[in-house]
């Protein structure tokens, strides 16, 4: 038998441990292939899409390679840990450590270009599904399957030098030092049960304040604590695991009427030694989930947003008109124009707004006419209203806002023009974007404003609204002033233009169509993050087999049943396996709590159904992974050693 023969017997003969290994490395290797067959498409090449798809891809590549090195690095010290007595056995044969070096490189070696080939593989085999999902989304009318060399290279080269950088570095994780230690096993990595209850105590309190300070978040503090609860939090999560938990099964276990039950003594017990031994990787596994929940939560917060966007904007366009617009007239006719060539039905409603100084609060208020109001109105079926002269109606400038005004009564006169009103509650329905005729606004009687115009003469704005039906079909409306703007933003000369122009529908199809692929990018990401989660249990539990093995063997000669057998297994699994997702849950829900702050800061939009969906299919997931990984498990278990 030649060496690299018996690395690969080696590789071979553990193939077990490095089963998840295998598994996660595949996978990273196949979304990154996806990525760069995406990235060097030939049909995306130049325009905003293009953009989108350079950024996203190229920032989830490096997110990916750079987690991947990670998950290499801390799976390798775990694996060669647990070989700590074949190497032993090896040394004590008389094998050199140059040579033992030079195994462990040709064994990663043989591991890497396995998970090279058959991601990469795998990856082009998906890559046709990859694209049409890919085209639904950016809504683009081909995106074919194509053969070239530069996504290959990309992802040989990237992954084949990560897996050499390993391949060298691994055996500093091996100490050759104390060859007896080595036969016996002893670097399995385990620590001695132990704690200190200043940590433990600290961790709690820790998590407590964070949770805390979450919950009651507020506009004022919300920029400050993105900033301050990412390390609180961490750290609490590493002295909850190597401290608090231990403290806490402590203080159980001095409660002999609880703890001396049944098997619950040598279930929990054995968990306290793995706790404190595997305290690291449950506090690793726990920020990776939380990672992972959080990025797909927040995703899916922008696809909310997209989802409500029309909520938010309800006109079609919104062409806003300022003194000394020489251009209004004709631009006002252009997209009139044009919605006709393309076929568009559309409601067109101008709103001159009036600027008065009230009496009542000292502050100026924005008017506009009634009759332009019950106009749009109609257009998006709603009642008309009808106002006697004197009256108002206060213009919410956000949908939360109308409950608060529409409770007030206040009468004032408008000084300049010397008009006695009374404002009587909040007009009820959302015809404008928020803040659009401004915070401070109120809807007058016909009388009323003509008599304030013929006052004022030149309203401060005009507000031209269009309500069209079929919104998301105007993309391709106004584009000659939208130009116009940008050449002027460009030339530092916007101030001459004495208007802005929004077209929703066309903000939409750029908001939806980045949003939904980055939500997608998010979730291949976000499988990569929880598969290797998994591993890191997955491993750390195949690789003391051995020792459950020969331990459940004693329980069954002392005559326990198999239904007892399996009520030991869940009570340690299930603690292994649910304790750092439960932790990563509980982390990623308050996390929530300040998202929610921050977008109703920003859209007043609800994301709860968004979150909830989320958090409950990585809880379907976790189940079903538990499920399968105790099924190997309790197989292997009942395999005779």
């Amino acid at each position: 038998m030649t060496f690299r023969q018996f690395a690969y017997r080696n590789v071979v003969r553990n193939r077990r441990i490095y089963a998840a290994f295998f598994m996660a490395s595949v996978f990273s290797v196949m979304v990154f292939f996806l990525y760069s067959m995406l990235l060097f498409h030939p049909s995306i090449e130049g325009g905003s899409l293009r953009d989108i798809a350079l950024l996203g891809m190229g920032a989830a590549e490096l997110i990916l390679y750079i987690f991947t090195m990670f998950f290499l690095f801390y799976s390798m010290r775990a694996f060669l840990q647990a070989r700590t007595k074949e190497f032993g056995i090896l040394l004590h044969l008389g094998m050199e450590k140059r040579q033992l070096h030079r195994l462990i490189f040709i064994e990663t070696i043989l591991i890497g270009a396995g998970s090279i080939g058959v991601g990469t593989f795998l990856g082009y085999m998906f890559s046709k599904f990859f694209f049409m999902v890919v085209k639904r989304i950016v809504l683009l009318p081909a995106l074919p399957l194509y053969l070239s060399w530069e996504p290959f290279a990309l992802t040989v080269g990237a992954f084949f030098s990560l897996f050499i950088i390993i391949s060298l570095v691994a055996p500093v994780f091996i100490r050759t030092d104390g060859l007896h230690e080595l036969i016996r096993g002893d670097g399995s990595g385990k620590e001695k049960e132990g704690f200190s209850k200043i940590r433990g105590s600290l961790g709690l309190i820790l998590l407590v304040l964070s949770y805390t300070l979450a919950s009651l978040t507020s506009n004022n503090i919300v920029i400050g604590l993105i900033f301050l609860l990412p390390p609180l939090a961490t750290l609490g999560t590493y002295f909850f695991f190597t401290d608090s938990l231990p403290f806490l099964l402590h203080l159980f276990k001095g409660r002999k009427e609880l703890y001396w039950r049944h098997f619950r003594l040598l279930a929990i017990s054995e968990g306290v030694i793995r706790l404190k031994e595997n305290a690291r990787m449950f506090f690793i596994v726990t920020i990776v989930s939380t990672v992972a929940f959080m990025s797909v939560g927040i995703l899916a917060s922008l696809t909310s947003f997209a989802s409500q966007y029309r909520e938010v904007n309800p006109l079609g366009l919104v062409y806003v008109s300022y003194p000394g617009d020489k251009m209004e007239e004709q631009n006002i006719k252009r997209l009139r124009d044009e919605l006709r060539r393309n076929g568009l039905e559309y409601t067109y409603v101008d709103f001159p707004v009036l600027k008065q100084r009230s009496s009542y609060t000292e502050f100026t208020v924005s008017i506009v006419k009634l009759s332009s109001i019950n106009e749009l109105a109609t257009a998006f079926g709603n009642t008309a209203f009808e106002l006697d002269e004197g009256e108002a109606l206060f213009l919410p400038p956000t949908i939360s806002t109308f409950e608060q005004l529409n409770s007030q009564i206040v009468e004032t006169v408008l000084e300049e023009s010397g008009v006695s009103i009374r404002i009587n509650g909040a007009y009820p329905h959302q015809l404008f974007p928020a803040h659009a005729i401004g915070t401070n606004a109120i809807i007058l009687n016909d009388t009323d404003f003509d008599r304030i115009a013929a006052f004022v003469k030149t309203p401060s704005v005009v507000y031209h609204a269009f309500d069209i039906p079929e919104w998301q079909m105007t993309k391709n409306i106004g584009m000659t002033i939208e130009h116009s703007m940008t050449e002027s933003i460009l030339a530092g000369t916007s101030h001459e233009l004495n208007y802005t122009f929004d077209n929703p529908g066309r903000n939409y199809s750029i908001i939806r169509t980045t949003f939904t692929l980055l939500l997608f990018i998010g979730l291949l990401l976000a499988g990569v993050f929880l598969l290797a989660a998994g591993s890191f249990i997955y491993f750390r539990l195949y690789t003391s087999l051995d020792s459950d093995r020969k331990q459940f063997d004693v329980l069954r000669r002392m005559g326990i049943t198999d239904r007892e057998f399996k009520k030991i297994i869940n009570r340690q699994l299930i603690p292994q396996f649910f304790v750092p997702w439960g932790v990563a849950l509980l982390h990623s829900s308050f996390a929530f709590l300040t998202l929610q702050v921050i977008w109703d800061a920003l859209a007043e939009i609800s994301i709860v159904r968004e979150l909830i969906f989320v958090l409950l299919g990585f809880t379907i997931l976790q189940v079903i992974y538990f499920y399968l990984i105790r099924w190997r498990y309790l197989a292997h278990i009942r395999t005779s050693s």
